[in-house]
């Protein structure tokens, strides 16, 4: 088993707390960077998440030790957050709006 995780296998766990098959929390709120940190069910993702809006995952570690990072991804041409259809994205901000406003 590889020690990197595609940005595919990040997409798909994104797509799951969307769909409400697993169960998304936010960690920790963002602070000055807008970063926030979720967990999803053992897996725990750090995402670019200001105005409203998610712009991309910039580090993704397994439960299994696994880890994606946005250097790595990019350098395939893509991102976790950007293989997510127009619902799944609103899904993922409404959660992560819910979960940081005071």
């Amino acid at each position: 088993m590889s020690s990197f995780l595609t940005a595919r296998q990040v997409s798909q766990r994104l797509r799951d707390a969307a769909l409400g098959v697993l169960q998304f929390k936010v960690c920790q709120a963002p602070g000055e960077t807008a970063m926030v940190t979720v967990d999803i069910e053992g897996w725990r993702l750090l995402l670019d998440f200001a105005g409203g809006r998610l712009h991309h995952c910039e580090f993704a570690h397994s439960c299994a030790g696994q880890q994606g990072t946005l250097d790595t991804w990019q350098r395939y041409g893509t991102d976790p957050v950007s293989l997510l259809s127009t619902w799944e994205l609103a899904q993922i901000e409404r959660l992560l709006t819910e979960a940081t406003q005071p």
